[in-house]
C-alpha cells in the first residue's frame, strides 16, 4: 500500500458503492482508503457525509483507540455489504434478501439524526429545515455511512448494480445510463484499456492475415 494515499474515487454514482469501492486497485496496488481513524475521517469528508466541524467534535469526544476501532467496524460493514451486493446485483432485490438486512437495521437503529431550522443560504427562502446528528463517539460516524447503504437498497434498482467488466477491476458502480450499458468504472481507466487491448488484438489479426 502506498504511503500516501491517492485521492478517493467517486465513479459509482452511488455513495453506498462508492463506500464499497474503498478497497480497490486503481493501478497496479491495492489501496486501503479506510485503513485508520484519520483515514475514515478523511474519506468521509471528501464523500460529503462529513463536516469539517464534525469531525473535529468526532476527535474530540473520541478515546484513545477508538478512531481506528471505528475504521475497523466501517471495513467490517463494507466487506458485509460486499458479499450482499455479489449475490444480489443485477437483479431486483427480492424478500430473501430484505430478510438479510437485519446488520445494517441494528445499525441504522442507533443513530441520532434530527433536524433543525436554520438560515437558508437560499436567497429565495429565510429558512431551512437541514439534517443534524448528534456525535457522541467516533462509532458514531458508522451512521451517514449505514445511511447511504439504505438510499441504494430503497431507491435504486439493484437490476443496474453492476461491477466493472476490466479485468481484475473490483469497482462496483450504479448505471444510470439511459440504455443502461455501462460496462465500465470509468471510460478514462479501464474503459480506456479495453479499447487499446482490442486495437492490439486487431493489429494482430491484421499482421496475421
Amino acid at each position: 500500500m502506498p504511503d500516501t494515499l491517492p485521492p478517493p474515487m467517486f465513479l459509482a454514482d452511488s455513495r453506498g458503492l462508492d463506500f464499497l469501492n474503498t478497497l480497490a486497485v486503481p493501478v497496479d496496488t491495492e489501496v486501503e482508503w479506510l485503513a485508520s481513524g484519520e483515514d475514515l475521517l478523511a474519506w468521509l469528508q471528501s464523500a460529503g457525509l462529513l463536516s469539517a466541524e464534525a469531525a473535529d467534535e468526532v476527535r474530540s469526544v473520541a478515546k484513545p483507540g477508538e478512531l481506528d476501532d471505528a475504521a475497523a467496524k466501517a471495513r467490517g460493514l463494507r466487506e458485509w455489504f460486499r458479499g450482499f451486493v455479489r449475490q444480489y446485483r443485477g437483479e431486483p432485490l427480492t424478500r430473501k434478501a430484505i430478510a438479510e438486512l437485519e446488520p445494517l437495521n441494528e445499525l441504522l437503529a442507533r443513530d441520532e439524526e434530527f433536524s433543525q431550522i436554520v438560515p437558508s443560504s437560499d436567497e429565495a427562502s429565510l429558512l431551512a429545515f437541514v439534517p443534524r446528528r448528534r456525535w457522541r463517539s467516533a462509532d458514531s460516524l458508522l451512521f451517514p455511512i449505514a445511511k447511504t447503504l439504505a438510499e441504494l437498497l430503497t431507491t435504486a434498482d439493484f437490476s443496474n448494480v453492476k461491477q466493472c467488466e476490466g479485468p481484475g477491476c473490483v469497482l462496483h458502480f450504479l448505471d444510470t445510463t439511459r440504455d443502461r450499458r455501462r460496462r465500465w468504472c470509468s471510460m478514462a481507466v479501464c474503459g480506456n484499456r479495453a479499447k487499446q487491448a482490442a486495437l492490439r488484438l486487431r493489429r494482430a489479426a491484421n499482421a496475421g492475415s
